[in-house]
This record gives structure tokens, C-alpha cells and sequence, in this order.
């Protein structure tokens, strides 16, 4: 078979297609990122051939030097970035050039909104790398052959949908890809500016990144020479960054190698560098991003850290090294200890593996901690973006129970709006005299915890409550069950016990209320009997006149969710409904001596109390039909 039998012209996927539309129309400020994005995937090929070679060593062939080179052509306006990596096969290269292989692209694309500013944040989160070539070519030209392999692929495009793919003889094993550029980005095709584009954004870069030197213009009487081999010469430090001293390491290099590592086209928030001897050796640099992943909730997701042995590149994703609740963590750990022969079954049962994981959740709770503490503007916009996975680590990581609790920020009756701003150390300092439990209410939304009614003899009482309404919440304070020696209390479930809180007076006046309403509390049980599991006198409300709670050991309604949602078996319950005995709807019932009436009234009250907590009718139309035929009677 002849090599352009194998020609193939193939279309990119559909999301393919739109993210080149998008990069093509320059949506990106600053187009230099292209450099950096390929220079990135060859460092990327370089290291995965170093991990597949210490299983089989042929795979060097005869050139065992990693280098990525450089070039560029001014009369036919091209840049070059040429690796000697693992390189790809013909199928990778059509699954690895037309495919997004990510998930969360349907979200990603469903967020875009036609504001070039905005939808270039979304795509730098996204992350496209190789793609980012269109923003500057508009046809690019992919030469690549796998170690190992005597097959060598060309894949081209110009970005309008289209590509092809055909086999071609390459010596060197690797990945060359050839810009050609647009009339516009011609500044690219120099030599002192590539250089400055190295040097600014891929200096950290462990490869050599070489390129041509570039000869001193001859004198006009010398005589023309024959062009001799070209000389090539190193841009960047090439030295492993987090092998170098902190000391010697700027911010903006720092900010660099972890859009080298991650991907992500902004900042990190945060991060921490930290060198380990003794009895484990291993340097570790951690970042906190600045915005979440499009599938940071998928548990599926791409997660763990890049790890290297003695600078020998292992695996991306080494997900044994920091708990799943942590799993928006990006960075390197590269260990003196661990085999050159490591895999991820290894990892499993390794114990120094768990002592490492030990020390760097430590260490990244550790900075969160004092970014809390110190920076409590940036700590905002990392709690917006991954506080709900964070509460999912009081259930997941009990050794770290405590440090976790006091990162968590929620919304409390003291916030301004439904902000999550208060810290559960900030409640405790606030807590009231005599106080011994920290109060709070689940609910769907945050209107519906901060409106709830069971709310009103808290507020009556000047006692802050801690308003719960992410779906993770009540499954969070089922594992947190105490904070500095105060435990929770859902103020929506069983028994209200005040404790000091309530003076003589008040317990008097409760007492009384029980014994007054005994006659009132049987005749609602009677028409009630199969919707209730009790009804009784209440003293959490002072304005509204029923509300229902949950059972001390029932299922809440988040945590009902949860289960349906997972296809669990969900135990049956049935409410407490309790009345005020003070409201005058409740003294009218008391003194209604019309059965039907008084029938019509009970499940009326009932059925808003059902709404109030944020429930569903089981027959809408009857509570709108008792409704209305109480309202005409009241206007007859």
C-alpha cells in the first residue's frame, strides 16, 4: 500500500470545531501563550517517554538526549517546535488532534456566552493546549512518529473544520509541528522574539529548549561562505524548578510552572514550596487554583499530582498522595525514596506513601489556613469556587476533622444576605452566655432556612443560627458532630432543649401551655392520625402558628435527596407537627366547635406548615379547594 493511499480527510468533533472558531477569531489578548502551550506538550511527550523507557529501554533508540528545538523561517513565515518525545501513532493522532478527550466539555460549551473577555477566562480554564496554535497559524502541519514505531503520521488543518492524516517516512522518532503563520503574526517568525517568549514563560521548563544561534551579519566585503552546521544553543534555565532553592525562584516563574503543569490559563491563588529530609526525603510544590474545573464534581475527574522520582518523571495524576476532598490541588511531589518502578498498585500499599500523604494534606490545609487568617479577601474567592468539596472532608479525613471545621465558612442570621462568611470559630466567640450548642437549620434554598419558622424564638431570644442549604450540608454535620467541644443541634428536629437559655419563666409558661392545649392537641392527632407521627404544643414559634419537624433519628430532607438520588431504599417517616399555642389561629381552632370546619382549618394550617419547611403537597388542588371555601365563608 502506498503512503497516499493512506491519505485520510477527517472532521474535527463537534466541540473541536467551536472552540477553533472562537480561537481564530483571536479571542485570546495575548497570543504569545501559543509558545508556551506547545513547548508545554513537548515537555509533556518528553516525559512520558522517559517513564515507558525504564520498562523498555528500546524506546530511546539510538538518541538517548531530550531536548525540544525551536526555529523559524522569515521568507516562508513558519515557526517550528520540534521534540524528540514518545511522539504518537496514527490513531492517537486522530483521537489526540480532533477530539476534546475531557469531561465536562458539554459544560464548558454551554457557558459560553459570545463576550470575548469572559468566554476567554472560561476557555483558559478549560485548558485546549494544542488548539491554542490556531490562534496565531491559520494552517498547521503535525510531523510525529512513536518510539518505538517505524510508522511515521503528517496531520494538517487550517482550523475550518477539516483535517488530514497520511503516513510519511520521519527518522527521529517525536512530534515536529510547523505554524504557518498569519499575515498578522509574521512578529513571531524572529528570533529575539521567540527567545523573549522562552525565556518569559517556559524558563522552567527541566528539557533544554534549544535554538539556532543566530550569526553576526557579515561585513560587505567578506566573502560569502558555504552556511555551516548550525549551532544550537540552550534559551532556557532547564533546570527542574522545585528542585531550585525558593530563594532563587521570582513569583512570576512560580505562576508560569503552574500553567506549565495545570494547563489553566490564569494565576493560581496560591501556593507552597517545601523541601522534606530526614527520615522521607521529597520535595513537594502545591498550588491552589484560582477557579474551579468544570468537573471538579464529576469523582471521575482527572485529579492528583504530577510525580517524578529523583526528577524522573512517573505519572500525572498520582492520586494517592492527597485526600479526594483536596482534589482541586494542583502541583509536583518528586520523592528521593520511591522506585524508579513505582506504579499506581505500588502507591497503594506503600506506607511511605501515606506518610507523604499525611504531611501534605497537612501542609495544603496548613496554607489555606493562613490564607484564612492573613488574606481573608482571596480566602472569599477560594471559598466560592471550592468550599462546598471542602466540607466534604470532615466525613472523609477524621484525623484532620478539626483543622478542616475551622476553614468551613457558612452563612449564619448574622450574615448580611445569603454570603457564606462566617467561620465556626467566629460563631463560637459570639455565642451567648450560657450557650453550650451550635444551632442550625437545613433547608432547600438559603430563603427558605433563613425565613424558616422554626427561626422565630432564636430571633426572639438574640441566639445565631447557622443557615444550612448546599446539598452537602446535612450530610457535613452528620460527620461533624462537634466543633471546640459544642455540638450541633438541627433547631428542625426533635425535642428544642434550650438549656440556660431558658429562664424558669419560660419553662413555667411551656408547662402550662401542654397541660392547656391537651383537648386541642387530641383532636388534630384524631384528623391527622395517618399524616403525623405526633402533634404537640411547641415553644420554638412566636409568630407563625404550626410548623413540622423532622424525627431526632429520621432522615432529613437533603439527606433524602441524597439517597433517591443514588438509588438507595429510603426508610418512610413521618413529621412531628407542633402548634403555638399563642397564635390566634390556634386559639380559634381551640375554641371551633364545628367538626368540619375545624377538620378544614387543621389541614389548612397543616399543609402551609408543609410549604413553610419547604416540602411538596400530596394533594395541591384540596388545600386550594379548603382554602377557598374558607375565604368565601369569611367574606359571605
Amino acid at each position: 500500500m502506498t503512503i497516499e493511499a493512506n491519505k485520510e480527510t477527517l472532521g474535527f468533533q463537534t466541540e473541536v470545531k467551536q472552540l477553533l472558531n472562537l480561537m481564530i477569531h483571536s479571542l485570546y489578548s495575548n497570543r504569545e501563550i501559543f509558545l508556551r502551550e506547545l513547548i508545554s506538550n513537548a515537555s509533556d511527550a518528553s516525559d512520558k517517554l522517559r517513564f515507558e523507557a525504564l520498562h523498555d529501554s528500546s524506546l530511546m533508540e539510538s538518541d538517548g538526549t531530550l531536548e525540544i528545538r525551536i526555529g523559524f523561517d522569515k521568507e516562508a513565515n513558519t515557526v517550528t517546535i520540534n521534540d524528540n518525545g514518545i511522539g504518537m501513532g496514527r490513531d492517537e493522532v486522530v483521537s489526540h488532534l480532533g477530539t476534546i478527550a475531557k469531561s465536562g466539555t458539554a459544560d464548558f460549551l454551554k457557558n459560553l456566552t459570545g463576550d470575548q473577555k469572559k468566554d476567554s477566562q472560561l476557555i483558559g480554564q478549560f485548558g485546549v493546549g494544542f488548539y491554542s496554535a490556531f490562534i496565531v497559524a491559520d494552517k498547521v502541519t503535525v510531523e510525529t512518529r512513536r518510539a518505538g514505531s517505524e510508522e511515521g503520521i503528517r496531520w494538517e488543518s487550517d482550523g475550518s473544520g477539516e483535517f488530514t492524516v497520511e503516513n510519511i517516512d520521519k527518522e527521529q522518532r517525536g512530534t515536529c509541528i510547523t505554524l504557518h503563520l498569519k499575515d498578522d503574526a509574521n512578529e513571531f517568525a524572529d528570533g529575539w522574539r521567540l527567545r523573549n517568549i522562552i525565556r518569559k514563560y517556559s524558563d522552567h521548563i527541566s528539557l533544554p529548549v534549544l535554538m539556532e544561534k543566530e550569526a553576526v551579519p557579515a561585513a560587505a566585503d567578506e566573502k560569502k561562505e558555504e552556511k555551516e552546521t548550525p549551532e544550537w544553543e540552550t534559551v532556557n534555565t532547564a533546570k527542574a524548578l522545585w528542585s531550585r532553592s525558593r530563594t532563587d525562584i521570582s513569583d512570576d516563574e512560580y505562576k508560569e510552572f503552574y500553567k506549565h503543569i495545570s494547563h489553566d490559563f490564569a494565576d493560581p491563588l496560591k501556593w507552597s514550596h517545601n523541601k522534606v529530609e530526614g527520615k522521607l526525603e521529597y520535595t513537594s510544590l502545591l498550588y491552589v487554583p484560582a477557579k474551579a474545573p468544570f468537573d471538579l464534581y464529576n469523582r471521575e475527574m482527572q485529579k492528583g499530582l504530577k510525580l517524578y522520582v529523583q526528577r524522573v518523571y512517573i505519572m500525572d495524576q498520582a492520586e494517592e498522595f492527597l485526600p479526594m476532598y483536596l482534589r482541586f490541588i494542583k502541583g509536583v511531589v518528586d520523592s528521593n525514596d520511591l522506585s524508579l518502578n513505582v506504579s499506581r498498585e505500588i502507591l497503594q500499599k506503600d506506607p511511605q506513601v501515606d506518610s507523604m500523604k499525611s504531611a501534605l494534606t497537612k501542609r495544603v490545609l496548613d496554607m489555606l489556613d493562613k490564607m484564612a487568617k492573613k488574606e481573608p479577601e482571596t480566602y472569599t474567592l477560594f471559598w466560592k469556587e471550592f468550599g462546598q468539596v471542602l466540607k466534604e472532608g470532615p466525613a472523609e479525613d477524621h484525623a484532620n476533622r478539626e483543622k478542616i471545621a475551622k476553614l468551613l465558612r457558612f452563612s449564619t442570621t448574622h450574615s448580611t444576605g445569603a454570603a457564606q462568611d462566617q467561620s465556626l470559630v467566629d460563631y463560637v466567640d459570639r455565642m451567648k452566655d450560657g450557650q453550650e450548642k451550635i444551632y442550625y437549620i437545613c433547608a432547600e434554598t438559603h430563603n427558605a432556612a433563613a425565613n424558616s419558622p422554626h427561626l422565630e424564638v432564636f430571633r426572639k431570644k438574640g441566639i445565631e443560627v447557622v443557615l444550612l442549604s448546599d446539598r452537602v450540608d446535612e450530610w457535613l454535620v452528620s460527620h461533624l458532630s462537634e466543633f471546640d467541644g459544642k455540638s450541633f443541634v438541627d433547631i428542625g428536629r426533635g425535642d428544642l432543649d434550650l438549656g440556660k437559655l431558658d429562664d424558669e419563666a419560660d419553662k413555667k409558661s411551656q408547662e402550662e401551655a401542654v397541660k392547656a392545649k391537651e383537648d386541642l392537641v387530641k383532636r388534630i392527632k384524631t384528623i391527622l392520625a395517618d399524616e403525623v407521627e405526633e402533634v404537640r404544643v411547641t415553644h420554638r414559634l412566636t409568630d407563625s402558628p404550626a410548623c413540622l419537624v423532622v424525627g431526632q433519628h429520621d432522615m432529613g430532607a437533603q439527606m433524602r435527596q441524597i439517597m433517591e438520588a443514588a438509588g438507595q431504599t429510603i426508610p418512610s417517616s413521618k413529621p412531628i407537627f407542633e402548634v403555638n399555642p399563642d397564635h390566634p389561629l390556634v386559639v380559634k381552632l381551640d375554641q371551633e366547635q364545628d367538626e368540619d370546619r375545624f377538620t378544614d382549618l387543621v389541614k389548612v394550617v397543616f399543609d402551609q406548615a408543609n410549604l413553610a419547611s419547604g416540602g411538596k403537597l400530596d394533594d395541591p388542588a384540596g388545600y386550594v379547594h379548603r382554602l377557598n371555601k374558607l375565604l368565601l365563608e369569611m367574606t359571605s
